[in-house]
């Protein structure tokens, strides 16, 4: 549902709210000023393995979890690691940034407000806007320092961008859109409502065959709220619509009007107004995108050197003994 991040963040769990540990607090590993534990570890583990369900079945989904809890721990200490270095960077990853960011999800995904956003979230990940918000500006810094850091530094020449970009237009393919007109008759809840419904239903094509504006028609005997324009709905994406009503509509020319459409409480009449086939995105709009997709195997063993790096330099110590964290 939401714009995607580059493929190694995907290893890298959502980092805890850090707060000072009581007593029964028991803390696992130290990076740097930063505590993991066992709390934390035991939640990042749970979210990890939910993911994995919902990804994998069978045999693969076996192989995933046998080594799931190590790579969620190493995924926290690189975590840190990232985060630090995008302090030490100056990362321009701000709460206004993040704001800009769900901004742009709630466009892409026609969600009106935040509490639509909100829902969303909490049915596919299970979190509410908050905690989301804050791994997207985790994510964000992660995605930042290995953007400058790795990604910058992995060429890819322009022809490549363009062959890729001509291989697959129909991915950055746009929604098609229609607009379309239409006249809605009631077909009322009695048998005599039914036959007055059908009646006005003749009437209105007769008059159409005689040359009256189907505008005009919807004005005077349309019972939808669309009546006051004409029953203009003005311009729809695909998918809002019922099918039935879409599928009529894209085979109409403009001006032409459909054969009746029956729903079980009302009668359907619909003039096509204009068609737009879907665009395609243009390639410079989509470049950056690409550049990411196509960067990102190419970076994946420079990713892993330049974690190793960060390691090495870090002030990583394991209170519990590694063998012991990790078999839980």
């Amino acid at each position: 549902m939401f714009a995607p991040a580059l493929a190694v963040l995907l290893c890298l769990p959502a980092l805890q709210a850090e707060t000072k540990p009581d007593v029964r607090e028991e803390i696992l590993v130290v990076v740097n000023k930063h505590i993991i534990t066992r709390r934390a570890l035991t939640q990042a583990v749970e979210q990890q393995h939910a993911a994995l369900y919902r990804q994998f079945s069978g045999k693969e989904l076996d192989e995933k979890l046998m080594n799931a809890r190590e790579k969620t721990l190493q995924g926290l200490v690189d975590a840190y690691l990232l985060e630090d270095k995008g302090s030490e960077l100056g990362s321009p990853v701000t709460d206004e940034y993040v704001r800009a960011s769900l901004d742009g999800i709630k466009k892409e995904n026609n969600f009106a407000t935040d509490a639509d956003l909100e829902r969303a979230i909490k049915g596919s990940l299970g979190i509410g806007l908050n905690e989301f918000k804050k791994r997207q500006k985790q994510q964000a810094t992660q995605q930042f320092v290995l953007q400058r850091e790795v990604f910058s530094k992995v060429a890819v020449e322009d022809n490549e961008l363009r062959a890729y970009y001509e291989d697959h237009k129909d991915e950055y393919r746009l929604p098609s859109r229609f607009r379309i007109r239409e006249l809605v008759l009631a077909k009322g809840a009695t048998a005599e409502d039914q036959a007055e419904a059908r009646k006005t239903l003749e009437t209105v094509q007769t008059e159409l065959k005689g040359g009256k504006s189907f505008e005009e028609l919807a004005r005077h005997h349309s019972t939808s709220p669309s009546k006051a324009t004409g029953g203009d709905l003005g311009w729809m994406n695909k998918g809002f619509l019922r099918a039935a009503i879409e599928d009529a509509a894209v085979k109409l020319k403009p001006e032409q009007v459909s054969a009746p459409i029956e729903t079980d409480k009302d009668i359907y009449l619909i003039q096509l107004i204009a068609l737009e086939d879907a665009p395609v995105t243009s390639f410079a709009e989509v470049k950056a995108k690409i550049l990411e997709k196509l960067q990102e195997p190419k970076a994946q063993n420079a990713i892993e050197q330049y974690l190793a790096s960060l390691r090495m330099r870090a002030n990583i110590r394991y209170l519990i003994p590694k063998e012991q964290i990790l078999k839980g």
